[in-house]
């Protein structure tokens, strides 16, 4: 009785990571550029259990439990929505935007609305400027962004526009491995191998979208039912140890 109560709770505690990540993407369904959690969960044989109990005439075999393997991101591309607006800028199919970190390391997004610092530099909400750099003039009416990446300046005046640079789109072999570091910025890690950096549209990699918003990749119906299937899982598994404590108690009570 003493392994159910553990195999219950290691339940308990796997479904747990589950309902937690269910309630983070549902909270975050309307925010853009979202991409969802997913609890990968894998099998754990439970300790001291392949053994036969020596008390017993019959022999125990394995006895499993389930824990969190990894909770890791999705980053399947959710809708674009049109906002006409010439600073916001989305992916059309796989890839990230390099920003530049205030330590001089490199986050990675998947767009966005950007803006202008002090120094007319573009960058996403939270500062973080593009890199490499683009600087817009003092005189620039708006901006052009290509679906090839380049960006252009665009005057007030009769005078032709400018290239100011490209937007350059990295990915890695496992995507999913990235750290979340907080709006809608990630970067890299051990498992998601190094950023492959290329032009849009080569390479597998995806086009720049002016004017357009991704929204979160987060569909409502599906969150719901993972979230009742876990509640139903954990329910069962503090059945379990309620039902494994009471026969202890009955057990306790023995007398000869």
């Amino acid at each position: 009785m003493i392994e159910a109560l553990y195999i219950g709770a290691n339940g308990m505690g796997a479904q747990q990571a589950q309902i937690d990540a269910v309630a983070s993407n549902l909270t975050n369904i309307n925010t853009t550029g979202f991409k969802k959690s997913k609890v990968n969960f894998q099998e754990v044989i439970a300790h001291g259990l392949d053994q036969p109990q020596i008390t017993s005439k019959i022999p125990v075999g394995p006895q499993s439990t389930v824990s969190v393997a990894q909770v890791e991101m999705d980053f399947t591309p959710g809708t674009l929505k049109t906002t006409n607006d010439s600073f916001d800028l989305s992916i059309q199919g796989a890839g990230f935007i390099p920003f530049l970190l205030p330590d001089g390391s490199i986050a990675y997004g998947r767009g966005g609305s950007l803006k202008l610092d002090s120094n007319r530099v573009l960058t996403n909400q939270a500062g973080y400027p593009l890199q490499p750099m683009i600087q817009l003039p003092e005189d620039t009416d708006t901006l052009r962004i290509l679906a090839d990446g380049r960006v252009e300046a665009i005057f007030k005046d009769s005078r032709p526009s400018v290239e100011l640079g490209r937007i350059e789109l990295v990915n890695f072999n496992q995507p999913s491995a990235l750290r979340a570091q907080g709006g809608g910025v990630y970067q890299a890690s051990e498992k998601s191998g190094e950023a492959i950096s290329g032009q849009p549209g080569t390479i597998g990699l995806g086009t720049l979208s002016q004017g357009a918003l991704e929204n979160a990749n987060v569909d409502m119906i599906s969150e719901m039912v993972s979230l009742m299937l876990a509640q139903r899982a954990y329910e069962m598994g503090s059945k379990l140890v309620q039902a494994s404590d009471e026969i202890m108690g009955i057990t306790n009570n023995l007398r000869r």
